[in-house]
């Protein structure tokens, strides 16, 4: 009983609550950027590599140029999360995830102190590098692979997982439809929040984001499975000690 009390106040990286927070930002800030930026998407790269090919084929190099940056910034995220991975890093931080966590929220609390002079290259780099080290870290959802800051693929997992359910009553497929399902939800709602509060609070509405990030840093928890494992090598020390 007291187990059941404990764990909806505890995150792990991999589960569904979390899950739901992380796509809450995503949206948010895919209509952050939207609103504020002058109809840009700052979370996925695909446009942005799109409209590069299109300016390029075009022979606007200066217009090219200006999509090249949100991509540095996209690559930069994910080389900076698989740094953190590394077993030196690794050792030097507590939890790896949570230093992104910090990382991320400090980001999105600057680009809230920004004036709305800032060209919006600032931002959207910024916000691309945020998304890019979210994705990079949170990228499972229970055991299979999500996305916190785009859709398509959480909507075809979704689709695939209520086509085996319903066709082959298969109740691992089931499970995963509602999780996907709220995932996609979570992703809806937090670009509704992210379009209301930045329509009629402005760029300082990015501070909502921040405030989700701090709530999962408050209940996020390192993987049971490493816990254990540090447990079981701590047993180990000790019966070595003793031996």
């Amino acid at each position: 009983m007291e187990d059941r009390q404990k764990k909806p106040l505890s995150l792990s990286s991999n589960s569904v609550r979390l899950g739901v927070l992380l796509a809450l930002v995503g949206g948010f800030l895919d209509a952050y950027t939207f609103i504020s930026r002058d109809g840009v998407f700052a979370n996925a790269q695909t446009g942005n590599m799109v409209l590069l090919a299109v300016k390029a084929a075009n022979r606007d190099w200066i217009g090219m140029l200006l999509y090249i940056p949100p991509i540095l910034a996209f690559i930069l995220g994910v080389l900076i999360s698989e740094i953190f991975k590394t077993p030196r890093v690794r050792h030097l931080v507590y939890s790896y995830r949570r230093s992104i966590l910090i990382l991320e929220c400090l980001v999105l609390i600057f680009v809230g102190l920004l004036p709305s002079s800032v060209p919006n290259m600032v931002v959207t780099v910024s916000i691309a590098f945020v998304s890019s080290l979210q994705i990079s870290t949170f990228n499972k959802l229970d055991r299979w692979a999500y996305n916190s800051t785009m859709t398509t693929g959480n909507l075809r997992t979704a689709t695939q997982a209520a086509y085996l359910a319903i066709k082959e009553h298969n109740q691992e497929a089931k499970r995963q439809f509602h999780e996907f399902f709220f995932i996609i939800l979570s992703f809806i709602f937090g670009a509704l929040a992210g379009t209301f509060s930045t329509t009629y609070i402005g760029n300082r509405a990015i501070w909502f984001a921040s405030g989700i990030l701090i709530v999962a840093l408050i209940l996020y928890h390192r993987d049971r499975g490493f816990i254990r494992k540090q447990e079981a090598c701590l047993k180990d020390h000790m019966k070595l000690a003793q031996g």
